[in-house]
């Protein structure tokens, strides 16, 4: 959620400021701004909705100036208007800010009292005020900026700029990701690589508790001790941070389409060929010492964990236990030393399941499952298992959840191998079914043209339910949170066994139900749970495969036919259909795909 750049440069900054922040857009924001500094003159605009307004506004009111900061804003405190909009101006002193601050109203207070007066609901403009204070105490831009981080308490990444100083930026970071480019004579900042890829490939990648002061001549880096540290270049695959639509109307609409090709690739990475057995390389990790595994997540990551969940109890026989992380920390768990923590994030970033990690970072072995290698997540665990989805900007996850079920499902199947729980023929069988379903994804691909035409009929109800039992309960989870994310129907995930016990009462006429069903050992039990709804008048949409289709099809609504996949991976595959049917439905809605309302693709507040 939010994106900042920053940009020194040797051209006019504020478009290149504005075509950065485009590339933020997948974070989510409900307002937007750049401020700049020409002639010495500090000066900004600000704009609410998509970054078009912005761009009108500076159409018809330039923004002069070679040095900026530009901001897209996620509402935390106050309402999405162009009062709230950063840059947050105070005096000399404009600020852009991504994160809470948590003691902003005990700031605000002494600020108050001090004669400096509050123009926003916002947080933010605490921090600008605070610096402005420190500069009417007569110190300068770097030592009121030191003097205010020192001040803040919460999550942050910010960018400083400052009248009469063309350049300069001071960044710094606590909580909330934050990046540093290296240009020729030019200099950047940025929330994430992705921001930065057509300026740079060469970027610093901030730590916890770092402040950096910018200027084209490079960067100075101070630890959160306030000692000099240098922190390394690294070079990045401009391919991997380049995006476009690929011909795709929305970026949801390809990354559905990515997946046989992503999914093929990280298997090509951790099963090499020829591989019977689960050798993951380069991961020191060995499952037969571990005998109790905790995995937190939040959202679309918490369902993947919840179903991999299935895999390591079934396949490895160890005990498992899912926490949503913005819980877990709290209830202050117990870990003993033979227990694996898990973490799964897709940015790498998400707040609460980084602060979860810091929790068991002394009591416990700490994997994460992450797609961006560089992120905080990552550094910070003992193990950083990489799903390679490639960048991900719609909001709803897609490719990178079937991503983190393969990388999940392997490894299970590792731990299984490592405490010789599986004969060697079936473990060989499981690395070869899994080796089958990107072509099976590819098919799964197909059912597309008929989930748009039934999506016409879902896209009428106001409540939809979806059912699955075993590992395909985490699916109807996801396949309810996909519908509500996108299309905004209001829609609920239950284990089958569970409709008697409450769900019932709401099926009429007028309520969709999608059953997530293979045909597996659990299959005539769903069933069961199908003809009780159908007895009710129930819309039934079962979504199984040909052996499936054609034992139970009768009285549905509808029938999607998938592949026939081994049930024990079936989820996977069963994601894609639950994908489009969200999407096409959002279609029919006019809804905004790629940016839903309210919500943001890198929550990085709590």
């Amino acid at each position: 959620m939010c994106g900042i750049v920053g940009v020194l440069g040797t051209h006019e900054a504020a478009p290149i400021l504005v075509e950065a922040l485009k590339r933020l857009e997948y974070r989510g924001y409900d307002s937007a701004g750049i401020a700049t500094v020409s002639g010495g003159r500090l000066d900004r605009r600000r704009a609410v909705g998509k970054l078009v307004n912005l761009q009108d506004l500076l159409v018809h009111d330039p923004l002069p100036g070679k040095s900026g900061i530009g901001h897209t804003r996620w509402a935390t405190h106050g309402a999405p208007t162009e009062g709230n909009a950063h840059p947050h101006r105070a005096g000399p002193v404009a600020v852009v800010h991504n994160g809470i601050i948590e003691n902003f109203g005990e700031l605000r207070a002494e600020l108050s009292q001090l004669g400096y007066d509050f123009g926003t609901e916002t947080d933010t403009e605490t921090i600008a005020l605070l610096a402005q204070h420190h500069m009417d105490r007569g110190l300068g831009p770097r030592e009121a900026a030191e003097q205010t981080i020192a001040r803040l308490r919460g999550a942050f990444a910010l960018a400083f700029l400052f009248d009469g100083e063309e350049d300069l930026i001071i960044a710094a970071r606590k909580g909330s990701p934050l990046a540093i480019g290296h240009g020729e004579g030019e200099m950047y900042v940025g929330s994430d690589a992705i921001a930065l890829a057509p300026m740079t490939d060469r970027i610093t990648y901030l730590e916890e508790g770092d402040r950096a002061v910018v200027t084209r001549a490079g960067v100075d880096i101070v630890d959160a001790a306030g000692r000099a540290v240098e922190r390394p270049v690294k070079t990045i695959a401009r391919d991997a941070a380049q995006v476009d639509k690929g011909g795709h109307k929305h970026w949801m609409a390809k990354e559905i389409a990515e997946q046989p090709t992503v999914l093929a690739d990280a298997l090509a990475h951790y099963l090499p060929e020829g591989a019977k057995g689960v050798n993951l390389p380069g991961v020191d990790l060995d499952f037969a010492g571990v005998d109790r595994i905790v995995m937190v997540a939040c959202g679309t990551a918490f369902y993947a964990c919840q179903t991999a969940k299935y895999w390591f109890e079934q396949l490895a026989r160890i005990p498992v236990e899912v926490d949503i992380a913005s819980e877990f920390r709290y209830r202050e768990p117990p870990l003993g030393d033979n227990t694996l923590a898990i973490f799964v994030s897709q940015s790498g970033e998400t707040a609460d399941t980084l602060a979860a990690l810091r929790y068991c970072a002394d009591k416990a072995k700490i994997l994460s499952v992450v797609n961006v290698a560089e992120s905080s997540i990552a550094r910070e665990s003992d193990v950083a298992l990489p799903i390679l989805a490639g960048a991900e900007i719609g909001v709803a996850s897609t490719k990178a959840f079937t991503c983190q079920l393969t990388v999940l499902a392997l490894l299970a199947l590792k731990a299984a191998q490592d405490r010789a729980a599986l004969p060697a023929e079936t473990l060989a069988q499981h690395v070869g079914n899994l080796r089958l379903l990107p072509g099976r994804i590819a098919r799964a691909l197909d059912a597309g043209e008929a989930i748009r035409e039934l999506s016409w009929e879902l896209a009428e109800a106001s409540d939809v339910l979806f059912l699955g039992r075993g590992p395909m309960y985490p699916l109807a989870l996801e396949g309810a949170l996909k519908l509500k994310e996108i299309s905004y129907i209001h829609a609920e995930g239950y284990a089958s066994g569970e409709l008697k016990h409450g769900p019932l009462a709401l099926v009429d006429s007028t309520l969709p139900v999608i059953v997530m069903a293979p045909r597996d050992g659990l299959f005539d039990k769903t069933i069961s749970n199908v003809q009780e709804v159908m007895a009710r008048g129930g819309r039934v949409l079962l979504i199984t495969d040909a052996e499936g289709a054609a034992e139970a099809s009768a009285g549905a609504w509808h029938v999607l036919e998938m592949p026939s996949v081994p049930p024990i991976f079936a989820p996977i595959l069963y994601a894609v259909p639950a994908q489009l049917l969200a999407y096409h439905t959002a279609i029919a809605k006019g809804t905004d795909v790629d940016q839903p309302r309210n919500l943001a693709k890198s929550v990085t507040v709590e």
